[in-house]
């Protein structure tokens, strides 16, 4: 009888052993599917305030556009006297991230003036545009020629372009536009246009923003030169582009530009010295265009949460909100400061 007692009692202790590390496992899941549940709702709750912190700084760098374009800011010039100064200008200004809420906000301003617009760019930008990527001559007058000849509303080729007979004859094939282009990623469709020279670039270059009938608006139109480009807001990739430029030069109108945008071209002349200013005189301008992309990233206190927003918006006086929001992406990659 003993032996049986003694027997029993082993088997009880190995049964409580076994339903102890059964609870603690069963505990130890539920602690971390709570714990799991828990970040998963803090980490939800913190990409929706840092979201919703991103479009109001998006909301608040439209205002300021919009306002700078009904009513320009009075500033004090060295001197004492008052002038104007359109707030636009400092499109390359490095905005401080502003508070709001439990976080801040930091903005970037581009406007599309600083790029070249595949609509609108005759032969000599779009083969300038092309200078610093490693393509010999014969691809670049192929690319030149097969973009005008995709935007072009007849199916005649250009001596180096390519139209509905080159694209249907391909692998997998399609049309020639003949038509304006709707969106950069149409790049990729043109022939000589890789994936390299386009991620590789080419597509922060380029734009397609314009109102149907005239372009831009009928304000605007006479001023602007599509065949030229707006140095302050140029990117350094398309500064570098430009005939003569060295990089020198590039890092010097940076610089320049990151305390005050060049009010003359004659600003830019003292800077760049006479022969390169003979180079690039041909294709630079001061007008803006009324396009403007600006990207917004909300951040939190204490958190490295990061979410971001991106528009192109159209400001124009005659709308009925004084802008136009063209395109919106969401779930922007954000780019450490």
């Amino acid at each position: 009888m003993k032996r049986i007692f003694k027997s029993e009692r082993g088997i009880a202790l190995f049964l409580v052993l076994w339903v102890m590390a059964l609870l603690t496992v069963i505990a130890g899941e539920f602690c971390y599917f709570v714990r799991t549940e828990a970040n998963i709702t803090r980490n939800f709750k913190e990409e929706t305030q840092t979201y919703y912190i991103a479009m109001s700084g998006l909301s608040f760098a439209i205002g300021e556009l919009v306002v700078n374009e009904l009513v320009p800011r009075q500033v004090k010039a060295p001197d004492g006297k008052e002038e104007q100064e359109d707030i636009r200008l400092r499109i390359n200004t490095d905005i401080p991230a502003i508070p709001f809420g439990d976080g801040q906000f930091k903005v970037e301003r581009e406007n599309e003036s600083g790029k070249v617009n595949l609509n609108r760019a005759g032969a000599p930008l779009l083969k300038m545009m092309l200078s610093n990527f490693e393509i010999d001559d014969a691809n670049k007058n192929i690319i030149v020629d097969s973009i005008m000849d995709w935007r072009d509303k007849d199916s005649l080729h250009r001596l180096n372009g390519a139209e509905d007979d080159y694209y249907l004859s391909l692998p997998q094939p399609y049309k020639s536009k003949n038509g304006d282009f709707t969106s950069i990623e149409e790049l990729l469709l043109v022939r000589g246009v890789t994936p390299g020279i386009f991620y590789g670039g080419l597509k922060d270059m380029v734009a397609v923003y314009q109102d149907k009938e005239t372009g831009l608006d009928n304000r605007i139109i006479a001023k602007f030169d599509f065949d030229k480009i707006n140095i302050n807001a140029a990117s350094p990739r398309m500064l570098r582009a430009l005939p003569r430029m060295t990089e020198d030069v590039v890092q010097a109108i940076i610089k320049y530009r990151e305390k005050k945008d060049f009010r003359s071209l004659t600003d830019l002349s003292l800077l760049v010295g006479s022969d390169i200013y003979a180079g690039i005189s041909p294709y630079i301008t001061l007008t803006l265009s009324p396009y403007y992309t600006i990207k917004s990233v909300g951040m939190l206190k204490d958190s490295q949460t990061r979410e971001g927003v991106q528009a192109v918006v159209k400001i124009d006086r005659r709308l009925t909100k004084g802008y136009e929001v063209i395109q919106w992406i969401d779930g922007l990659e954000y780019r450490s400061q």
